[in-house]
């Protein structure tokens, strides 16, 4: 049974929603959502660190979801064209869950499991080397990162990264991301 993503964004939005978004990412897009969240924080009685740590992890989380766009199926393709991502951050009693999704091909799962699956492995100390490492001898990827993004993520949060590959069809899979971040 293919993926249905209707059911799953209706699922996300469920809850104490401070921004919800699906369709095409855009730099435009980026900056406005990061200036919605700014100001929102900043209304909020959150600790400064607190709110820092959503903004910085959710400019991490937007440049994943902008430079890590697979093409897309023909059901999205048609009405979103070359891009497509979802973003939910939610507050929940004793954290804020920063919610990604984006479309990925089939063959490219094995090695973002991997990567993942690493990461959520590495003590606090191992993620601070590993980030150096990557810092000194990772070279940029064709999309221009170098794979700091995730390693980052887990860094600022201290907390394991969520996630789950929803099948949608033979070729295509719907990747979700959930971070939380502690209050």
């Amino acid at each position: 049974m293919s993926f249905n993503f209707q059911e799953y964004f209706d699922e996300l939005i469920n809850g104490n929603v401070l921004l919800s978004y699906k369709g095409r990412i855009t730099t435009d897009l980026i900056n406005s959502v990061l200036d919605s969240i700014e100001t929102k924080l900043q209304d909020s009685d959150e600790q400064s660190k607190v709110r820092k740590k959503v903004y910085n992890v959710l400019v991490e989380s937007l440049q994943n979801l902008y430079h890590h766009n697979d093409d897309l199926p023909d059901s999205f393709k048609k009405e979103y064209g070359d891009s497509f991502g979802v973003l939910v951050i939610k507050k929940l009693d004793d954290a804020y869950k920063i919610s990604t999704g984006n479309f990925i091909i089939s063959n490219k799962i094995a090695d973002l499991k991997s990567r993942i699956d690493k990461i959520n492995s590495l003590s606090k100390e191992e993620l601070k080397e590993e980030y150096k490492h990557i810092l000194n001898f990772q070279k940029m990827s064709e999309k221009g990162g170098g794979g700091l993004g995730l390693v980052d993520i887990a860094r600022k949060t201290g907390n394991k990264l969520k996630y789950i590959f929803h099948s949608f069809s033979e070729e295509y899979y719907f990747f979700s991301l959930d971070i939380f971040i502690s209050n």
